[in-house]
């Protein structure tokens, strides 16, 4: 198994120091217990600030007071919700089930047999962009981008004989780096916009959300952000971790793993299998996300109902809007379309016999995940005591009110908020809890500078994305690490945070870079989005 390399400089510091801390779960603890301290500090000093849109029955501004986890209605919440705030944590229910089928076709056989017959022949040069462009394009399945395609890229980058982290890493930034670059608008955009009309509608009544509004915008980070990647995976990351002498798959150095070995009869069967079981099982989301029968001529598509599961027809919805329960039921798709093409390998290589076969193999992938579950038992809680605290929110109110007196020119202002919200991101995960924090005191304060809500979504979208992959506290981090010591068992908390890092800096830099000349020269953000905004009625 290869080790973990020494490393040398200011990386290497942080690597070191990093691997000294407690593991992942004990700081999760820790965390808890500083929470409770600090907000019992706040609450019996009086933090509070006005909330920016809610006001009381006497239409003054509502007062948001830090709460104490340690009063007895958070002690109360926290001790008889103790099971709903766990097994209601975000990302749980999203790593179980795609795990699950996963576990099957990984298992089986299927990921690595794939992955080394698609880069027996494929130029070396080329891997790095194109994990890269799929990670960000995977986003459009939401969270189960990270539980699918991080661990597939170590897998491909293993099976061409590169170091498998530098695969991880790749497809880690990518997915969570580049978290709101993408060619099309998808779930994020709609679930951003939503929090964005919200903010809007006490200035402007009148404002229609475009779930569009930052497509231009994101389609030109997709392309910033790739060769970024490219750049920092081969010339910085991949060199640090020096040259991969294990096998193809995970723990493994046998050399029946050589990726440029010949494939088996059985595993082509098993892929020919495999990519039968793909089509059909696209074929029926595809079925349920698309009305086949509207595109029949002459046809009278009431008399069959109309209803089409995955699509939502409501009349005057944009075509992203529509298709969010097809983003939404991703989740599901791969897990039936890894139990059923892992089956299908497996079957056809003859490396599942039976039913009893499959199921070992889901409980096997579901004990590699003990690790993850006490880990988010901890994580959970941390986010609920910040979340009932009401740091957040004050945290967000006093952060804006220095952006809007500083006095700065617009495109600087902008982007001291992908900043804040690159600051913010280390200690709040969700990019949705971030925004819904955020968006009520930026956008109107924005849209008084005559800035458009839009392009306040795009510059936030920037900064929520660059840090997401050197916070322990994103969390999906621990997740990652787990992969990654899967290859390399000694590839600690830091080892991740120091191979990260300098994809941080780079894609914040040439984000920020993007954000100041987009804001310069005024371009459209998107399909009747633009930077600039006027505000009818106010007085200037």
């Amino acid at each position: 198994m290869a080790a973990v390399a020494t490393q040398k400089g200011f990386l290497g510091l942080v690597e070191r120091a990093g691997n000294r801390l407690p593991d992942p779960a004990f700081i999760f603890f820790y965390l808890i217990i500083v929470m409770a301290v600090v907000s019992s500090i706040a609450a019996f000093s009086g933090w509070s600030v006005p909330h920016p849109t809610q006001t009381n029955e006497n239409g003054e501004p509502l007062v948001v007071a830090a709460i104490s986890a340690l009063a007895p209605q958070s002690i109360e919440h926290l001790l008889t919700e103790m099971p709903e705030i766990f097994t209601g944590f975000h990302p749980l229910g999203y790593v179980l089930v795609v795990m699950l089928g996963a576990g099957v076709a990984e298992r089986a056989g299927l990921f690595g047999t794939a992955m080394r017959a698609a880069v027996r022949k494929a130029p070396r040069f080329l891997m790095t962009p194109a994990v890269a462009l799929a990670a960000m394009m995977g986003n459009l399945a939401a969270d189960a981008a990270y539980v699918v395609l991080i661990p597939l890229a170590a897998v491909i980058f293993a099976a061409a004989g590169r170091h498998p982290i530098a695969g991880i890493t790749a497809a880690f930034a990518g997915v969570s780096g580049g978290f709101s670059a993408n060619l099309l608008p998808g779930q994020l955009d709609a679930l951003l916009f939503g929090i964005t009309e919200a903010a809007v509608l006490p200035l402007d009544p009148n404002w229609v959300m475009n779930i569009t509004g930052n497509w231009y915008f994101i389609a030109a980070m997709t392309f910033i952000y790739m060769p970024v990647i490219w750049f920092v995976t081969d010339v910085i990351v991949e060199k640090r971790l020096g040259p991969w002498t294990g096998g193809a798959v995970a723990g493994s150095d046998d050399a029946d793993d050589d990726p440029n070995a010949p494939l088996t009869d059985g595993q082509r069967k098993g892929l020919r299998h495999a990519g039968y079981a793909t089509l059909v099982v696209a074929l029926i989301w595809l079925v349920m996300a698309v009305d086949l029968v509207a595109l029949i001529p002459f046809t009278d598509i009431s008399m069959y109902g109309g209803d089409v599961p995955l699509y939502d027809e409501t009349p005057g919805l944009l075509p992203a809007q529509a298709m969010v329960p097809f983003f939404q039921s991703l989740v599901a798709g791969f897990m039936i379309l890894f139990i059923f093409t892992g089956l299908a390998y497996g079957k056809a290589a003859g490396t599942i016999n039976n039913h009893r076969d499959m199921v070992e193999m889901m409980a096997a992938a579901m004990r590699d995940m003990g690790y993850y579950l006490v880990l988010a038992f901890f994580a959970a809680y941390f986010v609920e005591m910040f979340n009932i605290s009401n740091l957040g929110l004050i945290s967000a109110v006093n952060g804006a009110d220095a952006i809007r007196e500083s006095g700065l020119p617009l495109p600087a202002v902008l982007c001291l908020i992908v900043l804040f919200a690159g600051l913010l991101n280390l200690f709040v995960g969700s990019a949705s809890a971030k925004w819904a924090l955020m968006a009520p005191v930026l956008v109107p304060m924005l849209m008084l500078l005559n800035v458009s809500p839009e392009m306040a979504t795009a510059a936030y979208r920037v900064g929520d994305s660059a840090t997401n992959i050197i916070t322990p506290l994103m969390v999906y981090f621990p997740l990652v690490l787990v992969f990654a010591q899967r290859w390399v068992p000694g590839f600690g908390l830091g080892s991740l945070t120091a191979s990260m890092i300098p994809y941080s800096i780079w894609l914040l830099i040439s984000g920020l870079t993007l954000t100041f000349i987009w804001v310069l020269l005024g371009l459209p953000l998107g399909p009747g989005a633009e930077v600039g905004y006027t505000l009818t009625g106010v007085t200037q």
